[in-house]
């Protein structure tokens, strides 16, 4: 019945989209010749000799969409991905029409309506597939247009699934149970999901109604997998594995294809493509506006550290970066020249008697901090990013910190994430991680630019700077 069901649906959106195409046609002819737009020197053609091209359009985008695919149930696939696919399965179908009308030279249709037509299916196709998958994410929250899963494997891995799959009911993925190796787990309940039998019963579970397997087998039943998958392969199930070595997943996993082989990223870094130079021109752009607009900060804060202290305006301090790349961190000087002469290096305490005159209140209110912005034009910083430390510290905190050094997958930077919650001077180090690890996890141009807002606010004064 799901199945009846499903090939409706397919069959309602394939005609929506067909309706919608001929409509975009239309609105494009009109958009082009009315009189708001750019006048047509050469008269206004007939509204017939364009409907007479709705045939082939209506052959072309069809044949288009069912090659793209697009049909296909996407209850797991982002908004993104799917408007992606119909942008391009939609311009690949104008370039076709554009060489069927360059050919057939019957009639010179005009360019400007076919570029009409390209926007126009763009924003109603994409607009209309949005409003289509709301309404069925509406009606799988109400219980309508279920599909029934196995979980094969109760690790971490197979609960994970049923919590995710739990926090959204959107997706219309209902789980009917686990099958476990251990006799001695079925009958118990993991996440309000009952062990419904051992691997042996695969074949008759999935016999009774299920639309969906996942297999999240843990090491050490490995060897089940040959038959499970021999098994699976005859049946019509939709198959989804998610292999052991997830449980190491750490930071921004990825899974792509390499000459068909799919490869999984355990510890990614979200700087890479369009990425990569997005975040070098806002560094740039900010850097230099910062040095602009602070330039007699700087010039005031230079003059007070040379007067009221002897040695250089400047301190150059070994820090680490990205991908673990050192490099020469520049600050005002607010201690004592040879500081840790005799300490060796050691955090700032608390009225540390080896700070200057000033020193205090430059650390107070961070403008020692505001000449790392020439860090940030040569490159080795970044304005937001999590803060850098010392290779001596580092060499430490890698041995008793976990994931500690999985803040290097980002350029280090002036703020962060952390700094604007408070974390930051003598704070906890595993809430600092936790803060800098989330920043890379769900790193965006947009929370770079809510973090830059916030440290006006927040990341300037704080008590643990001292």
């Amino acid at each position: 019945m799901l199945k009846r069901h499903s090939q409706f649906l397919k069959s309602l959106l394939f005609c929506i989209d067909l309706g919608l195409i001929c409509a975009c046609w239309i609105g494009a002819y009109y958009l082009r010749f009315s009189e708001i737009m750019e006048p047509a020197p050469k008269g206004i053609p007939p509204l017939r000799t364009y409907l007479l091209l709705l045939v082939p359009i209506i052959a072309v985008w069809g044949m288009s969409f069912q090659a793209f695919d697009l049909y296909r149930p996407r209850r797991m696939g982002t908004r993104l991905s799917e408007f992606l696919d119909v942008a391009k399965a939609n311009t690949l179908s104008v370039l076709i029409l554009v060489a069927l009308t360059f050919f057939l030279r019957q009639y010179e249709y005009s360019r400007l309506v076919l570029l009409y037509f390209w926007l126009l299916n763009l924003i109603t196709l994409g607009f209309s597939r949005v409003l289509f998958r709301e309404a069925l994410r509406f009606l799988r929250r109400q219980g309508y247009n279920q599909r029934h899963a196995l979980i094969i494997g109760t690790s971490r891995l197979g609960r994970r699934v049923v919590a995710a799959l739990a926090e959204h009911p959107e997706l219309g993925v209902k789980v009917q149970g686990f099958l476990s190796a251990d006799r001695r787990k079925v009958g118990e309940r993991i996440h309000d999901v009952p062990v419904i039998g051992q691997y042996d019963d695969l074949q008759a579970r999935v016999q009774s109604g299920v639309d969906i397997v996942f297999v999240c087998l843990p090491p050490e039943d490995e060897q089940w997998a040959e038959k499970m998958f021999a098994f699976l392969a005859t049946t019509m199930v939709e198959v989804k594995a998610l292999p052991a070595m997830c449980e190491f997943v750490s930071l921004r996993a990825e899974a792509e294809m390499f000459e068909g082989l799919p490869l999984i990223t355990l510890q990614g870094s979200p700087l890479h493509g369009w990425n990569l130079v997005i975040k070098r021109m806002l560094d740039v752009v900010g850097a230099s506006a910062a040095l602009v607009l602070f330039a007699p900060v700087l010039c005031l804060v230079a003059a007070l550290v040379k007067v009221t202290s002897p040695g250089p305006v400047f301190y150059r301090q070994l820090r680490m970066g990205l991908d673990g790349q050192a490099f020469e961190m520049l600050k005002f000087r607010s201690m004592k020249v040879d500081a840790e002469s005799e300490t060796g290096p050691v955090w700032t305490q608390p009225n540390d008697d080896r700070r200057t005159p000033i020193g205090a209140f430059l650390r107070r209110t961070s403008l020692d901090e505001l000449p790392q912005f020439w860090n940030v034009l040569r490159g080795e910083m970044s304005i937001v990013g999590p803060r850098p430390e010392r290779p001596e510290f580092i060499a430490r905190f890698r041995e008793t910190l976990p994931q500690y050094m999985l803040r290097h997958k980002m350029k280090a930077g002036i703020t962060g994430w952390a700094q604007i919650n408070g974390w930051r001077g003598n704070t906890s180090l595993e809430k600092r991680i936790e803060h800098d690890l989330y920043y890379i996890e769900h790193w965006s141009i947009w929370f770079d630019i809510k973090i830059m807002v916030l440290t006006f606010w927040r990341g300037f004064i704080h008590r643990h700077a001292y």
